[in-house]
């Protein structure tokens, strides 16, 4: 299947996707600042580069994308029809790549939530799920 526009117009598509600072972590950053939270971000000396590192209460956040990370059962995590080849092995190692980092973290003793883009999609989800995280941070609940 061709895809729908120039080779031009989907570089500058493709260029313009954020890697930090994107929607739904700007979101959670803001509802956890006003919860009194302190963070680091993107943490270049800690696996995966976490968007959210929380090193008092020894925690890592990670927003991702439903999209690049494979969300299951979202409808957010499409296949593009256009090179699905290359696009089933990117998602691969994306996610083989966030398992990694993961348990490298844990490993090392620090606590790791994971947010889905899906659901900070409403300023009333972003309150909720920061209510769960801040639960969670306080050791309220065991994991996210």
């Amino acid at each position: 299947m061709a895809d729908i526009v120039n080779k031009q117009t989907r570089s500058r598509m493709m260029a313009g996707i954020r890697g930090k600072d994107t929607q739904p972590e700007l979101a959670i950053r803001r509802a956890l600042h006003a919860r009194g939270f302190r963070f680091r971000l993107h943490a270049k000396n800690l696996p995966g580069r976490p968007d959210l590192v929380l090193s008092k209460h020894r925690a890592v956040i990670f927003v991702h994308g439903c999209f690049w990370h494979r969300h299951g059962k979202c409808r957010f995590a499409t296949t593009p029809a256009t090179r699905a080849d290359f696009w089933q092995a990117k998602f691969a190692a994306n996610v083989t790549r966030d398992r990694a980092a993961m348990a490298e973290l844990k490993e090392s003793g620090w606590r790791v939530a994971t947010i889905w883009e899906c659901s900070l999609r409403k300023s009333v989800h972003v309150e909720a799920v920061a209510e769960l995280v801040t639960a969670w941070l306080r050791s309220e609940i065991p994991s996210l």
